[in-house]
């Protein structure tokens, strides 16, 4: 019996699915729940938004009070006085015994002039964007770690299929070779043939599911729990070209939105207000300072007790910096520098992103034409192994063209699956590199699972 490859390879993958699996979205909603890359990004994101927290509140008043208790120890002290009577002086000592203070201030200090610090708080703004962007490029690129793990299960998926079909029709023909040596119809070598193709069938199949088996993981690693059985793509993929249909446009899209640059650009201008910051070292500042302080003595064994009037003070300070060893000098030139290499990051990923954008537009569009040719290739493998196993019938094609048709099949059915795949994958990493990838490019690609 004659067994069609690519029906052989459905069959297959068939028996372990389920009429009902899980798709993209769902494993999109796991990974959202518990990546750990999304949480360390979201983490980061707020560690550095307090920053400006912190850079805001040094701008703001300042209040801070004290209470200090004290106690010392005292001698004796001694006094002479006269008696009336006699005349005679007359020396008394009283103990004092141990003695205690207590202090109380209370402190209030505003920033009236600083540029240094209003600088840092422009810096902290800057950075807290550029945090924010860095964010919203780890949730565009979740969508393309769910999306790329997802279609590497199918691909694996579908290659184990393909390893599996392949094996059983090495198999076949190993079998029928061997029967055909039985009865005188063909030579030992065919036989031979037929088996190292067999084996070596056998092999690339083990390695087939050990590969989807790391592709599983590699989802689970993203969404945090064990893949189930996944949905496929439909058979009838829209192929339709970037909308708009022009790479420039693109290029341009990306330039203004993708998120990994918003956040150099914010990278470059908080490095220039750090370099505001670091020239304010040379400027005075001014500040407002109210203080008031309040004392009280007492003795241990005496009924003296002495309270200092409290004191309230008013004033404003000024200070001027004038020689700090170079160091205002040096953190003004560590500043200009830092700039500069955030201006050249950002250069770079300008360039980056740019090609990344040629490249991906320019693989939507070939892949409309790679999933065409793959899909005529499969069509045209089938008929050719078809009509060689025809032609073996007869005798007038051997045993190594059976072979050879067989693995050309399986070919152009992997290509053909990988195709499919890659075509869906361009246009969501096209998107991404724009910065314009969202929860419903996801719905879209789902839409196309069945």
């Amino acid at each position: 019996m004659r067994l069609k490859l690519l029906t052989l390879a459905l069959a297959l993958s068939a028996i372990s699915l389920p009429s009902h699996g899980e798709d993209l979205l769902d494993a999109y909603r796991e990974a959202r729940a518990n990546d750990p890359v999304l949480s360390q990004a979201d983490a980061q994101r707020l560690s550095v938004g307090e920053g400006v927290t912190q850079a805001r509140a040094l701008l703001l008043p300042q209040i801070s009070a004290g209470l200090t208790l004290s106690q010392s120890s005292s001698g004796k002290s001694s006094s002479s006085t006269v008696n009336p009577s006699t005349g005679q002086a007359v020396q008394t000592s009283t103990n004092l015994g141990h003695s205690r203070t207590r202090d109380i201030s209370a402190n209030l200090s505003q920033t009236v002039l600083d540029l240094s610090k209003i600088a840092d708080l422009k810096a902290a703004h800057s950075q807290a964007s550029a945090q924010d962007a860095l964010y919203q490029a780890a949730l565009q690129d979740l969508f393309v770690r769910v999306a790329t793990a997802y279609f590497n299960v199918l691909t694996s998926q579908d290659s184990l299929a393909f390893a599996k079909a392949n094996e059983e029709a090495y198999r076949q023909q190993y079998e029928q070779s061997d029967q055909r040596y039985k009865v005188g119809l063909s030579a030992i070598t065919d036989v031979y043939q037929a088996k190292s193709f067999y084996e070596s069938a056998k092999a690339q199949t083990i390695a087939a599911q050990n590969t989807l088996d790391d592709a599983r993981e590699a989802l689970t690693q993203i969404t945090g729990k064990p893949t189930g059985e996944l949905k496929k793509l439909r058979d009838d993929l829209p192929m339709d070209p970037p909308q708009p249909n022009d790479q420039s446009a693109w290029v341009q899209r990306a330039l203004q939105n993708n998120p990994s640059l918003l956040s150099d650009k914010y990278s470059v201008e908080a490095a220039e207000h750090s370099i505001s910051a670091a020239r304010a070292g040379h400027l005075p500042t001014i500040s407002a300072n109210v203080s008031y302080g309040k004392s009280a003595t007492w003795f241990q064994n005496s009924s003296l007790h002495f309270r200092n009037p409290s004191s309230t003070t008013v004033g404003l300070t000024l200070s001027v910096p004038l020689f700090s060893g170079g160091l205002t000098q040096s953190r003004v030139r560590q500043s200009i520098y830092q700039r500069d290499a955030a201006q050249d990051s950002l250069e770079a990923d300008r360039r980056q992103v740019q090609r990344n954008t040629l490249n991906y537009y320019r693989s939507v569009i070939a892949g409309i034409s790679q999933v065409e040719a793959a899909k005529s290739a499969v069509a045209a493998g089938q008929k050719a192994l078809d009509a060689t196993r025809a032609g073996f019938s007869v005798g007038t094609k051997t045993i190594l063209d059976v072979l050879t048709a067989i693995q050309t099949l399986t070919s152009s059915e992997s290509q053909y699956s990988q195709a499919r795949h890659q075509f869906i994958l361009d246009k969501l990493l096209l998107k991404q590199t724009a910065g314009a990838a969202d929860f419903k490019d996801m719905e879209s690609i789902n839409a196309l699972l069945e």
